[in-house]
């Protein structure tokens, strides 16, 4: 598993689960997977790497690592977004707690899901999940943090990898607020277990302006000319959805 937390993350995490999971329409196991990979395509053969070709560049991703904070369902009948990981409640009534955070997640390269962690949930349907690209700051949590990944000082994304046969690593402290629809939406059954992926298409990251081509990674480091360009990519980048059959597709 390549899900990495730390001690006050897994505590924060199991009293919201089980402070919010209870209650009169009862309550099924949800597990979150993480995957990485285009939309449409299907997990190809197990590797350590994933590679992309377009436009005569080519890009292997050798190791992709992202922090998350305050990761969130949020009901259909609810309205608005759940609460930011500034506020110290655990949420809107709307808004199931999936994990507090901030956590690091390595993502899959090996063509397959990942299964980041099951909780209890409560029964009903829910349209959106929503979580935070973080970068740690100097609040206690992100302190635990920090004194176990250091070189995540001020850093969201460390991406790995070679452009065009040359090394790259990529940082970015981008901090980014991610609203992303389930479509169909997602329902938690009581005593049923459902499994939900979000998918992470690492192909757009460096894609140019034109889509047509990729950039160097180089370039999109912070104060290089593509950094822009790549922060708007990486947002967009992320889908979620039903994956009961852990193939990292929409069931």
């Amino acid at each position: 598993m390549r899900f990495v937390f730390f001690a006050l993350s897994a505590l924060a995490f199991s009293t919201a689960a089980c402070s919010d999971a209870t209650g009169p329409g009862g309550s099924g196991n949800v597990r979150l997977l993480i995957a990485a990979g285009t939309p449409g395509a299907a997990p190809g053969p197990a590797l350590s790497s994933e590679s992309y070709s377009l436009g005569g560049t080519t890009i292997e991703f050798t190791r992709v690592q992202l922090v998350l904070r305050k990761i969130e369902l949020k009901r259909t009948e609810g309205s608005g977004t759940c609460a930011d990981d500034s506020e110290s409640g655990s949420g809107s009534d709307d808004c199931e707690e999936l994990e507090v955070g901030p956590v690091l997640l390595d993502l899959p390269l090996d063509g397959a899901p990942d299964q980041v962690v099951t909780i209890d949930a409560a029964a009903g349907t829910y349209r959106e999940l929503e979580f935070k690209v973080h970068t740690p700051g100097d609040d206690s949590q992100d302190g635990s943090f920090l004194s176990q990944h250091p070189e995540f000082t001020g850093v969201s994304i460390r991406a790995e990898g070679q452009w065009n046969g040359s090394p790259f690593v990529y940082v970015t402290d981008l901090s980014a607020e991610q609203e992303v629809a389930l479509v169909p939406p997602l329902t938690i059954a009581a005593d049923g277990n459902t499994d939900l992926t979000l998918k992470v298409d690492l192909q757009a990251w460096f894609l140019n302006g034109g889509r047509t081509a990729f950039v160097n990674p180089a370039t999109a480091n912070k104060g290089q000319p593509n950094e822009g360009v790549v922060k708007e990519n990486i947002k967009r980048s992320f889908d979620a959805f039903e994956d009961d059959d852990h193939d990292g597709e929409r069931d």
